[in-house]
Order: C-alpha cells, then sequence, then structure tokens
C-alpha cells in the first residue's frame, strides 16, 4: 500500500510557523484533535514538526513551567524531520518510524507539502489490509 492511499483525501495539513507561541500550538492540537503539526515558512514547506511530545520534553525541561506557553514553536520543534512521499511504502515507512521513534511523517510531493501521516493512520491502513487478505483467503477456502 502506498502513502497516497493512507492520506485522508482532502483534508487541509495543520501548519504553524516558528513564531507561533506553545500556547497557540497547544490550542491548535486541541481544536483539531491531533498530535503535530508541521512548521512552515516562506523559504521551506517543513521546517520541522511540533507534537505533544516535544512540549512535553520542554516541560521537564524547564525551570519555569508557566513560561512554557510563551515560548515559540520554534524553540520547541524537531528540526531533523524524516519525510516520505505519496509514492513510498506503508511498509517502508513504518521501518522510519520505528527507526526513527517518531510518530508523525510529513509527506512531499516535489517542493510542496501533501500531507502528513501518523503511526496511527499508518496501523489502521496495516490493519485494513491484513482485513482484505484475511476476507480473500477465507473466500479461496470456502469456494466463494
Amino acid at each position: 500500500m502506498r502513502i497516497q492511499d493512507v492520506m485522508q483525501a482532502g483534508d487541509a495539513v495543520v501548519t504553524l510557523t516558528p513564531d507561533a507561541t506553545v500556547g497557540e500550538l497547544l490550542a491548535l492540537l486541541a481544536r483539531h484533535r491531533i498530535g503535530a503539526v508541521v512548521v512552515r515558512t516562506d523559504a521551506t514547506p517543513v521546517a520541522g514538526v511540533v507534537s505533544e511530545r516535544d512540549v512535553v520534553r520542554r516541560l521537564a525541561e524547564t525551570a519555569d513551567p508557566a513560561g512554557l506557553l510563551e515560548l515559540t514553536v520554534g524553540e520547541v520543534m524537531t528540526t531533523t524531520v524524516q519525510t516520505c512521499s505519496p509514492d513510498d511504502t506503508t511498509a517502508d515507512l513504518m521501518g522510519v518510524m520505528t527507526r526513527h521513534r517518531v510518530r508523525h511523517v510529513p509527506v512531499v510531493a516535489g517542493d510542496a507539502l501533501a500531507g502528513i501521516v501518523s503511526i496511527g493512520d499508518v496501523v489502521k491502513a496495516r490493519i485494513d489490509e491484513l482485513a482484505f487478505e484475511r476476507d480473500q483467503l477465507d473466500a479461496y477456502v470456502s469456494g466463494g
């Protein structure tokens, strides 16, 4: 299965700029019920990824937890970002996610951000794929 088959058709990618605050990030995550957003600039569609985990890590490191909400996304985001293309396979992406211990991977087509895929999206796609294969085998064995 290809990544383009996993991406939700018509879903806009939620992004922020590095100058947004962590407070704005948390509101955006809650509003969209997501765990991460792509950080973009005018110069690049994927300058980083910022997730709930990034915020929690910074919270554990800070001496001033109350000031965390005023930090910028650029101060807490992950800048070494794994990306994939719509033509990559889910099997390949599972390997990347496992090796690099990431849960969200931006999908880049050419120079443009095409989407973002989460580990949950990949697992759901794999479960659906296995269920389809099981149904095909059941039909074959039962002569249907």
